[in-house]
């Protein structure tokens, strides 16, 4: 995974006590709903009276230029667990394994392996209940969380309650893009633009790379507010629900204290793990941009992707 140079949030704690003594500017945030009530919690602004640039709200993926699928369909034929709960070896949603534990908690998480197993979950066409436990994702919001201006970086997003590790957070969502499209996009912005742009690939059998590019910038939901940091406290992974199109999925990678900004590693790697070309600062003539992430290990440079810069042959997007 790559998301090129884009840096829109901060980490700025609100003090205690910070509520305002006069009701007239606390007001504006508390009516203002950053999701417009499509998700199921409410997402407040700070400061009060401010808000994030317009942008068209969407909880999901919707179909983007140039893609030639439609990720609100559904092609995935349900589990027949009618009467047992889903379980590896009888449900064939888990044909890879338990996704989730009791506590609706991803399994496997953390730096212990490079790599991510595929996790899907039951869909609506699925005979499990409503309370299958395969089912996180699709919940949609758990956690109140907070849209604020930082210092640095522009807005942000951030945590008003504690959030174990391992727990769904938010989804990064936006259009589904094909790769001309992107490449088009990209090529139209300048260095002080910020690039939404993400490209998910996943290594699959017999070298093949399966291809998501998404862009949240004018249609998309809360986590387009998500910061870069070079130490995360969340990890994305792809979740498939109802079709090969994947959910990108943002976990808890360790405990998050309440008004703890919430922020992933652009580069997909998880804990900075660098290879040469993010240690450079010039590619192809794109002046890196700086990171601004606070952390010890910081890289100093937002991570980058050049091959969505450069012309190259049409990627193998299955």
């Amino acid at each position: 995974m790559a998301r090129n140079a884009h840096e829109s949030c901060g980490a700025v704690a609100m003090p205690c006590g910070m509520a305002a003594t006069e009701e007239g500017p606390e007001a504006p945030s508390e009516r203002l709903d950053v999701a417009r009530g499509l998700e199921n919690l409410p997402v407040s602004a700070w400061p009060p009276g401010t808000k994030p640039e317009p942008f068209q709200y969407t909880p999901d993926h919707v179909a983007g230029p140039g893609t030639d699928v439609d990720p609100t369909q559904i092609t995935f034929p349900g589990c027949i667990c009618l009467k047992t709960p889903c379980l590896p070896g009888t449900c064939s949603c888990l044909r890879h394994g338990e996704n989730y534990d009791d506590n609706s908690c991803l399994i496997d998480i953390g730096s212990e392996g490079k790599c991510a197993k595929p996790v899907f979950e039951c869909n609506v066409l699925c005979q499990c209940s409503d309370h299958c436990r395969n089912k996180v994702v699709q919940q949609g919001l758990q956690f109140q969380l907070q849209v604020f201006k930082t210092d640095k970086k522009g807005w942000g997003l951030r945590t008003l309650e504690f959030i174990p590790k391992g727990r769904f957070v938010c989804e990064y969502a936006g259009e589904v893009l094909g790769y001309s499209e992107v490449q088009r996009r990209i090529q139209l912005q300048t260095i002080q633009d910020p690039n939404y742009i993400i490209a998910i690939r996943e290594h699959v059998y017999n070298g093949q790379v399966i291809e998501t590019f998404v862009d949240p910038s004018c249609i998309g939901n809360i986590g387009r507010f998500l910061n870069h940091s070079c130490e995360p406290n969340l990890l994305m992974i792809p979740v498939r629900i109802d079709s090969m199109v994947p959910k990108l999925a943002l976990f808890a990678a360790k405990d998050i204290l309440p008004e703890e900004e919430l922020s992933y590693d652009y580069s997909g790697r998880f804990l900075n793990l660098m290879d040469s070309e993010d240690k450079e600062r010039l590619d192809h003539g794109k002046i890196r941009k700086c990171c601004y992430c606070g952390a010890k290990s910081c890289a100093a440079f937002l991570p980058y992707d050049s091959s969505l810069y450069c012309p190259l042959e049409k990627p193998n997007i299955s």
